[in-house]
């Protein structure tokens, strides 16, 4: 996962662990959970090939890469 920007908006490369398929994602197609343990906190896409819904863990530098572009966060305890 990484953004690329260049005055445009923010997009982030992605992969599906399904189909293989590599691509790149609006924020708004993004979904972050931040929860109260590294278990709990991770983010979510569907993928545009296969309609796969993925989820991944989001360490603290993926957090910081979704929030800092723009990705909508939920936190929970």
């Amino acid at each position: 996962m990484s953004p690329s920007s260049g005055g445009e908006p923010v997009t982030f490369k992605a992969a599906c662990p399904e189909c293989r398929a590599r691509f790149e994602l609006a924020a708004d197609a993004l979904r972050l959970a931040i929860g109260g343990s590294r278990r709990a906190t991770f983010y979510s896409f569907t993928c545009p090939e296969c309609s796969a819904q993925v989820r991944k863990p989001a360490g603290e530098r993926i957090v910081e890469l979704l929030t800092g572009g723009g990705v909508s966060t939920l936190r929970s305890l």
